[in-house]
């Protein structure tokens, strides 16, 4: 599907049809959003910006050349935006291409920052003189939906550590939990760096309006803050996981520390009772009151150790 954002009057117009595509030159479209274009969609907006469109596979790649590059007419920039899921944040590739000031983008997903800057587009066509503005919004927007994301997984840290503080459920699911949370957290923040790195790739550029460095600026703190923002909050996580894995070896050693006491105190009986279990000729056993004198030796003996594991404090 496309959608033709092209100015007529002093207003922006949107079209989703080819035919209206055809007719239309290049300093009259603003902006070209491709939602999973069909291949010959693709074609035609190919032919009518005059260049190529990278496709979804070089649209993933990671090496900087993939992620932006330019020639004598176009920009192309790639970047991923973050999809919230059951199980966590999954990342999905927007492709940019830009030529002589017209946007076209190619995406596979509904994104929700797109719906709402086509909505600014059309209600104040002003702000966007050209694709390089509508661009910059574009990340502007993504900037502070990361920025949200993040301060969620701050809140999410923020409740496991008063469960830690209050010993709530602190087994295994617990660490499981943290872990995904640390994973989150790597994802939007791998997330924010490779926005970071398009940016400056982007103010290395000739083609760009020098109009938009203050803005790009701006969003360069943003990215930064967010940066340490994540970094943080990894750390935290990660902390949080060591004192996890400590009250957790607490209580297994206290565990292990009362199987031990059981055991010690069942020595001495063991050994009086197995002694007079023999079969052979023992003191007192022609005495009738011998059994309250074993008992004695007994609790005297279990009397004895309480007494050394209370006096070392191991109790």
């Amino acid at each position: 599907m496309l959608n033709i954002f092209y100015r007529t009057n002093g207003t922006i117009t949107v079209s989703q049809s080819e035919t209206d595509l055809r007719k239309l030159s290049l300093r009259d479209v603003v902006w070209i959003d491709m939602f999973d274009p069909s291949g010959e969609e693709k074609r035609l907006v190919e032919a009518f910006l005059g260049t190529e469109i990278q496709s979804r596979a070089q649209a993933e790649e990671i090496e900087s050349s993939s992620r932006f590059n330019e020639n004598d007419t176009a920009i192309f920039a790639n970047t991923n935006f973050l999809m919230p899921g059951p199980e966590g944040y999954g990342l999905e590739a927007v492709s940019f291409t830009i030529v002589d000031g017209c946007l076209a983008t190619i995406r596979d997903f509904p994104l929700r920052s797109f719906t709402e800057l086509q909505r600014k587009l059309m209600a104040m066509p002003r702000l966007f003189p050209n694709g390089f503005w509508i661009f910059t919004s574009i990340l502007d927007q993504r900037v502070d939906l990361d920025a949200d994301m993040i301060e969620l997984i701050a809140k999410e840290t923020a409740q496991y550590s008063k469960r830690i503080n209050q010993q709530e459920d602190i087994n295994e699911e617990f660490l499981l939990d943290i872990n995904q949370l640390q994973e989150n957290t790597m994802v939007v923040r791998e997330n924010i760096v490779d926005k970071q790195r398009l940016i400056t790739n982007l103010m290395k550029s000739d083609k760009y309006p020098s109009e938009l460095d203050v803005r790009f600026n701006v969003l360069q703190q943003d990215i930064s803050s967010l940066i340490n923002h994540a970094n943080f909050n990894f750390e935290r996580l990660e902390y949080l996981q060591n004192t996890a894995v400590g009250l957790i070896n607490l209580e297994q050693n206290n565990i292990m520390k009362i199987f031990t006491l059981i055991s010690l105190l069942l020595m001495p009986p063991t050994l009086v009772t197995s002694f007079y279990g023999m079969n052979v000729h023992l003191p007192m056993e022609s005495f009738h009151l011998a059994w309250v004198v074993i008992i004695g030796i007994m609790i005297f003996s279990l009397g004895i150790i309480l007494y050394f594991f209370i006096k070392r404090k191991m109790l």
